[in-house]
């Protein structure tokens, strides 16, 4: 009770709510592309390829974010990389939404793509590093939280921009090409927002505590713990994480392929990919081409986007407060068996060419909230969980890696998979990767509430024996 009492929860606020923001312009920045497809299409004459080069382009960035973020992170300390994540954030907004042509689009997509991936690491490795051991875990999953409430902001930004365009037809000058003529250009323009707030608002908050003991700056490390926790608590903090840093080894990444890693490794891979490959994230680039092929006008598309980013936001409540009650793997089985009913349903609906009207929008909100409480959040916990001390950060940098791939490859090839094969294949071929990740939870992944890391790491050696 004690060291409860002596958290200092201005300086603890201001440095989470930072760090979420990170969160927030992740799922933002996700999210505002599914609104600007049909318009961007138009206006730049893409084809279905270059049209998968337009939302997979920030995938790619992802992915080199995240290839660069551990190192940057190491090199330049945490807050710095999160400066670098803010500054691409604004700049990817700002030249979204001024560019002339669809290479320069595209260029931009990238460098927020850049920006995304490096946040995906950096953020929440931030605010476990720095946030007292008793709060970590909550303080952490705000992270996870502030991702859907971008997501739905997204939507609903781009669902009041495209409302507003279609009523204005008079006027001229910046605001009006910017928020009527080319309504898109207005979607990437709030992002410009957010972006600058967390910008300033990362110069006011501390180094990691943790990266400042590597670098062998104790006292500051010392002090950073002291303004969030008090004396005794720091003192205390600090001693544990040099204890940690002493008694770590250097590991080479071909070590994370031997032995015991093998099968937590081949576990925190597979799920990452698969909670892709299930077609999340296809549903929340392409919400509104979806919809407009169930019979949806595209207004009336993206208000049901609105709604599914509601969904994905609220059930993800679910996930918070069940989690450490009934355990991990009841969660992924429960959310990923309504998650295949739910894409069965929605390819059978379009197969029967029964499918207009809202009634495509049931299967896909339902998969959302399965989703939501399960696929999304869970697949984090599980991959931060299951592997060894000496092992972990490598451990899920690789894992992180696999989901990101994943996001690409579904960006870039899910406009020809629903052009060239129809909506009903390409549901269920969500559905098929989604039965896998069911048999992969079923069979291989242990449950892990209740137990501590070194318990874990223990079920593995005996495994292995």
């Amino acid at each position: 009770m004690q060291k409860d009492n002596s958290i200092q929860l201005g300086q603890l606020a201001l440095i989470v709510i930072t760090a979420t923001l990170g969160g927030f312009l992740f799922g933002f920045d996700t999210a505002v592309i599914s609104g600007t497809i049909s318009f961007v299409k138009v206006q730049f004459n893409m084809g279905s390829l270059m049209e998968g080069w337009y939302v997979s382009s920030a995938l790619l960035g992802c992915i080199a974010g995240v290839a660069v973020s551990g190192k940057l992170g190491n090199i330049l300390g945490r807050k710095k990389v999160m400066l670098i994540a803010a500054f691409l954030f604004a700049i990817s907004a700002f030249g979204c939404a001024f560019t002339q042509g669809s290479f320069m689009l595209i260029c931009f997509r990238l460098i927020g793509g850049l920006g995304i991936g490096m946040a995906s690491v950096i953020c929440p490795m931030y605010i476990a590093e720095i946030a007292p051991s008793q709060l970590r875990g909550k303080l952490v999953t705000y992270y996870q939280l502030a991702i859907t409430i971008g997501i739905l902001v997204a939507y609903f930004s781009n669902s009041t921009i495209q409302a507003g365009a279609a009523v204005s037809t008079t006027g001229g000058g910046w605001m009006h090409l910017i928020f009527s003529e080319e309504a898109w250009r207005g979607m990437f323009v709030v992002g410009i927002i957010p972006a600058l707030v967390f910008l300033i608002m990362v110069f006011l908050i501390p180094e990691s505590p943790r990266w400042l003991a590597l670098k062998k700056r104790t006292s500051e490390a010392e002090n950073v713990l002291f303004k969030i926790s008090g004396a005794e608590h720091a003192k205390s903090e600090l001693k544990v994480i040099q204890d940690s840093l002493e008694n770590t080894s250097n590991k080479k990444l071909k070590d994370l392929f031997k032995g015991n890693m093998r099968r937590p490794l081949f576990i925190g891979i597979i799920l990452a990919a698969l909670s892709q490959f299930s077609g999340i994230n296809a549903i929340i680039y392409y919400g509104p081409t979806i919809l407009e092929k169930a019979g949806f006008q595209l207004g009336d598309a993206l208000g049901g986007q609105v709604t599914i980013g509601m969904v994905n936001m609220l059930f993800t409540f679910v996930a918070i407060y069940f989690i450490d009650k009934v355990g991990r793997k009841p969660l992924l089985l429960w959310g990923i068996g309504g998650a295949i009913l739910s894409l069965i349903l929605a390819s059978i609906l379009f197969s029967a060419n029964i499918s207009n009207g809202w009634v495509v929008l049931v299967p896909v909100i339902l998969f959302i909230a399965c989703f939501s409480f399960s696929f999304g959040p869970v697949t984090w916990v599980i991959i931060s969980e299951i592997f060894p001390t000496n092992y972990r950060s490598e451990a899920v940098a690789v894992s992180t890696m696999s989901l990101w791939i994943a996001n690409w490859i579904v960006g870039q090839f899910f406009p020809l998979l629903l052009h060239g094969a129809g909506a009903s294949v390409t549901f269920l071929v969500f559905a098929l990767f989604s039965a896998y990740a069911f048999y992969l939870t079923w069979k291989k992944i242990p449950e892990t509430k209740g137990k501590s890391l070194e318990e874990i790491e223990k079920f593995w050696r005996l495994e292995n024996t």
